[in-house]
């Protein structure tokens, strides 16, 4: 039995948790939310942004726990993960997750991938890192869509936090490619795990 882990990064909007989604509809795949491993809102020390929680910086997010559920995933084939509320801004529980039998590829996805690689591999853990990429201004639209939708936060704050995720996009991209991560459009990425499961 092989397990393979993928790394997915992009900006917020790009399609990032659609395209776990259709991995793990094919039964070859297990898809792991970055997102689920933010602190909650009162968690000391959290970086702000003017008033409010800065989420976009990774000092909210518990990259060790990330770690961890990954290595117990591709070693044991199961783990136990929080669940996030990102309207709450807390943590609402926990959930196992349990990959399939066969060989499977692990899908992690989150704005913070990018961050997440070099600890990956100092903990020996083989990873193929994809950056998905798509246009800035179809990325700021379905952000923003999306928000407005799910009211994540109010919207003005979506607004706000929208044009400053896409100025600041190309700086992530760079810094994306540079730690290794393959820039791919969606059905590329599907190819790339189907090559991998």
């Amino acid at each position: 039995m092989i397990r393979s882990l993928l790394l997915v990064a992009g900006p917020s909007g790009s399609g990032k948790s659609r395209l776990t989604r259709l991995a793990a509809a094919d039964g070859r795949a297990v898809a792991l939310s970055l997102d689920d491993f933010y602190f909650d809102a009162d968690h000391p020390g959290l970086p702000r942004w003017g008033e409010i929680v800065d989420w976009d910086d990774p000092a909210t997010w518990d990259a060790d726990g990330a770690v961890a559920s990954l290595r117990e995933l591709l070693e044991t084939g199961r783990t136990r993960v929080p669940v996030y509320d990102i309207s709450l801004s807390r943590r609402t529980g926990m959930h196992d997750l349990v990959m399939p039998e066969g060989d499977t590829v692990i899908v992690a996805e989150g704005i913070f991938a990018v961050d997440l690689i070099a600890r990956c591999e100092r903990s020996g853990l083989p990873v193929t890192p994809i950056w998905i990429d798509r246009p800035r201004a179809v990325t700021f639209a379905l952000r923003l869509k999306r928000d407005l939708q799910a009211h994540r936060k109010p919207p003005l704050v979506s607004l706000r936090r929208g044009v400053a995720l896409a100025r600041h996009e190309p700086q992530l991209r760079a810094k994306a490619v540079a730690n290794g991560f393959r820039p791919l459009g969606l059905d590329e990425s599907v190819a790339t795990i189907q090559r991998l499961s």
